[in-house]
């Protein structure tokens, strides 16, 4: 069975094209089969994206997906510099095409197993995790977020009650020294975890 976290090249081609509106800034996005939630932007990336405070500086989406996450910001915010990563090659193809489309600049796009292939450190990592790659992958997430984080930064991720919010929250108040709960709705928890 194909995953969104997984690459199957055998996948059929399904393409959509859709908009989303974050903050004032109009998108257009390109999806396809194999990618997380193709039809519309997702409940819990739009709650994600509305419950971020003002942004600056450099930037990591990581679990990318088709861009919604990172070039949305990027968008909203040219001043950034916006790193989007996922291990989905079809996926980062579609960023790709989505950054291209949407003429944003500020952004790099590249593959990355979570932290794998990356350098540098950010001001912000921000993630709607691949809850069903498992705990092992989503609490790596954090584990090793830490070290990529510049002292003041803040990771930002979205996770609902029943998929383990309140397990991932004690793992992030473990490593991080200031830990909180951002928003609440319909059961997904937006939790920042900031590093001092």
């Amino acid at each position: 069975m194909s995953h969104y976290y997984t690459n199957d090249p055998n996948l059929k081609e399904d393409l959509r094209t859709f908009a989303y509106n974050y903050r004032h800034c109009q998108l257009q996005l390109k999806t396809d089969a194999g990618v997380f939630s193709k039809t519309r932007v997702d409940f819990g990336t739009h709650l994600l994206l509305q419950s971020l405070p003002e942004l600056s500086g450099e930037i990591l989406d990581l679990g990318c997906g088709y861009g919604i996450i990172g070039l949305a910001i990027a968008k909203a915010y040219p001043g950034t510099n916006v790193t989007l990563a996922d291990v989905n090659l079809r996926a980062l193809a579609l960023a790709r095409d989505n950054a291209k489309n949407n003429a944003i600049t500020n952004v790099r796009i590249l593959e990355s197993d979570l932290y794998a292939k990356l350098e540098g450190t950010f001001n912000y990592i921000i993630s709607n995790p691949p809850i069903r790659a498992g705990k092992k992958v989503v609490h790596g997430l954090i584990e090793e977020g830490f070290g990529f984080l510049n002292a003041g930064g803040s990771i930002f991720v979205v996770i609902q009650k029943k998929q383990g919010a309140l397990s991932l929250l004690k793992k992030m108040e473990e490593i991080f020294s200031e830990t909180k709960i951002l928003n609440k709705d319909k059961g997904y928890f937006i939790i920042e975890a900031r590093k001092i």
